[in-house]
């Protein structure tokens, strides 16, 4: 096969694109330049954007022998990640851009991009697992409960994901990976993992959103419409957000309080007890699937956290949304997320929470 191994920079990637080129494929590496500027979005081995992780990536490329290109998605990168990133958390929501980018990116423009030139796949370090099941190839958890990277991939459509490659899905553990970078004679094999949102130098998301969206003062309110502080920007708070407040008037009970609403247009933040964050229903939109399309009720598992755990849940799925109810509460699920939802361990889709319910 002909795969164009996407290189991040970092040891997951790196070890995937080795894997495939011992396993006798036509392997090209391919570096996305996710911003005109490679030292905008995060300097040092933090993130997936830098100088450095380019560098990293040329140098894996070499030690391979494959052939090695940069492609600028910048312009597209800012349009469907970072423009949506800002327009979601000024509508009140709270977005996942790594999600996102998988979507918009990885998985779209890479792979229309890659087709055209005649590639069969393209592959990524993800943690993730594809598997024909009863004739038809399903996206699965990784082998590594710890790693599975199964949720980032939910937005996916089944042709996409017949055209993807994830060689360490079957790794059971990071430090296994590691030692075979090593092994390898591979120089990111010790490389920290990338953490926070790449297009944010700093990590300060809050100072980010102040300084793309601007100041926009307005109430703190609880649950009885009291003003109990102010803010500068709705965009810099999201449901079940705890710190970062900073109240004048504090609960009468002396208990720490949360957001339990954003109200853009009225400029409100809506704080409480943790007892007004429990959601047992939650409604979804926009479904896509990374199968065959599943519509009815069934039971299955639903997972709104790339890093939470799987729900217990009836899902009544519909052409245009699907209905959530929780066999147990949940805390703190805000508009914006990704509810992926799946079959014991394989993904059966994603849909965008728009609304939750008590």
């Amino acid at each position: 096969m002909r795969i164009l191994a996407a290189l991040s920079g970092g040891v997951d990637s790196s070890v995937a694109a080795a894997r495939l080129v011992e396993a006798g494929h036509e392997v090209v590496g391919v570096h996305l330049a996710l911003s005109r500027n490679a030292e905008l979005y995060r300097s040092g081995s933090r993130g997936c954007c830098s100088l450095e992780d380019s560098n990293d990536a040329r140098r894996v490329a070499d030690l391979l022998g494959i052939p090695f290109y940069v492609w600028d998605l910048s312009e597209r990168f800012a349009q469907d990640v970072v423009a949506d990133f800002l327009a979601e958390y000024s509508a009140g929501r709270t977005p996942n851009p790594c999600l996102r980018c998988n979507e918009k990116i990885k998985f779209a423009a890479v792979l229309e991009r890659g087709l055209a030139l005649g590639f069969d796949a393209v592959a990524t370090g993800h943690y993730a697992r594809l598997e024909d099941r009863d004739g038809q190839l399903r996206l699965l958890r990784s082998a590594d409960s710890a790693k599975d990277q199964s949720y980032v991939l939910g937005v996916l459509n089944a042709e996409q994901l017949s055209r993807s490659l994830f060689p360490l899905g079957d790794a059971v553990s990071k430090a296994e990976v590691r030692a075979e970078a090593a092994a390898r004679g591979l120089l990111v094999a010790q490389k920290p993992d990338s953490h926070d949102i790449c297009f944010i130098p700093t990590g300060d998301t809050a100072g980010f959103l102040r300084e793309q969206l601007g100041s926009h003062p307005g109430d703190i309110v609880d649950e009885r419409d009291e003003v109990v502080g102010a803010h500068s920007g709705t965009q810099q708070f999201t449901v079940g957000q705890r710190h970062g407040l900073h109240l004048s008037v504090p609960a009468s009970d002396g208990r720490p309080r949360y957001v339990t609403g954003v109200d853009p247009q009225r400029r409100l933040v809506r704080v409480g007890p943790h007892s007004l964050l429990r959601v047992r229903t939650i409604e979804a939109i926009r479904p896509s699937w990374a199968g065959p399309q599943v519509l009815g009720r069934r039971h299955g598992l639903v997972q709104v956290r790339a890093h939470g755990e799987p729900m217990p849940a009836t899902i009544v799925a519909e052409d245009e949304r699907l209905l959530i109810e929780l066999d147990e509460p949940a805390f703190g699920i805000a508009p914006g997320q990704a509810a992926v939802h799946y079959d014991d361990e394989v993904v059966i889709g994603s849909a965008t929470i728009a609304a939750t319910r008590p």
